[in-house]
């Protein structure tokens, strides 16, 4: 896939085997040291096995690649069960670096099983999806879009609703242009990930290039500006070009100007327009914080 590693793709075949007590080493403790692995003690005659066991094993595959499950029959591997002191089963022990960490006797409902596996699959941390999203990020700034989308949509295959590679893919169609396909794609987030913080900055930076599509010519704004300062539509027009030509400081400065001049001029549009720029840059960038320290020292004046 895109390079997120290892297990974090691999098929189920992969991460659900028969184990062995030949194959208990390389199976369970040396395995573990790359992904926590789940070792279920189970046996043909056993009926709560056949409640436990299927549910493990769609939690296991729901997880995508982030634990591994082991199913040792205790008659034909009387050795490890005798080894692991296994006493009443099904004996479910989770192993991670080498070493059992967790574990549980009997049936669990489905709710449980999920608790389990998702504390296991923090351990092992997320399968290096937060590499992925960084190397995305950085093929975005660096303008390779094509990478950006394949390494974003990769990471939406294992993780669906990952807010930040939802929003990265998004921003990628509007950094390519394809302003109504992003907004498609916006509007089709799942309802758990909708109003996440990294959705409603891309859906700023949508906003913001479907102006600069529409932006005057700078210098014909610029020197309406100057001809009339009271002209709050051209200067808030020449914000929008400015914006657009990639000029955010200034873009800032103008709306602040417009701002101070007449806070409720159009509905109170330089505000509105300035929340926009923040929301679409990232919360630490040095304009966002000037910017917002300054309309606060206004709005509070």
């Amino acid at each position: 896939m895109l390079g997120l590693g290892d297990t974090s793709a691999a098929p189920a075949g992969d991460l659900i085997k028969d184990g062995s007590e030949a194959g208990f080493m390389a199976d369970v403790i040396d395995a573990s040291r790359e992904v926590p692995v789940i070792v279920d003690f189970w046996a043909t005659w056993c009926g709560p096995c056949k409640q436990l066991g299927p549910a493990l094993e769609a939690a296991v595959t729901a997880a995508k690649g982030k634990v591994k499950l082991v199913k040792i029959d205790v008659d034909r591997n009387q050795a490890i069960a005798a080894q692991m002191r296994i006493q009443s089963i099904p004996t479910v022990y989770a192993f991670w670096q080498g070493q059992p960490v967790d574990g549980f006797q009997g049936a669990l409902p489905g709710s449980e099983i999920k608790k389990f596996i998702d504390k296991l699959a923090a351990l092992g941390g997320d399968g290096g999806l937060a590499d992925a999203l960084a190397a995305a990020e950085e093929m975005l700034e660096q303008g390779a879009l094509a990478d950006a989308t394949e390494t974003f949509a990769a990471i939406l295959g294992e993780e669906p609703e990952n807010p930040a590679a939802y929003a990265g893919l998004a921003r990628a169609h509007v950094a390519a242009g394809n302003l109504d396909q992003a907004e498609a794609f916006l509007n089709a987030a799942p309802a758990a990930i909708a109003k996440a913080k990294e959705l409603e900055a891309a859906r700023a930076q949508l906003g913001l290039a479907r102006q600069a599509a529409n932006a005057g010519p700078e210098a014909e704004l610029r020197a309406a500006v100057e001809a009339d300062p009271q002209n709050h539509q051209a200067r808030f027009d020449l914000a929008v070009a400015l914006n657009a030509a990639g000029k955010v400081e200034e873009a800032v400065d103008q709306l602040l100007d417009l701002f101070r001049r007449d806070r409720e001029w159009n509905d109170g549009a330089a505000r509105t327009q300035l929340f926009t720029i923040f929301d679409a840059l990232k919360p630490q960038d040095p304009i966002v914080l000037k910017g917002r320290r300054r309309l606060s020292s206004m709005i509070f004046a």
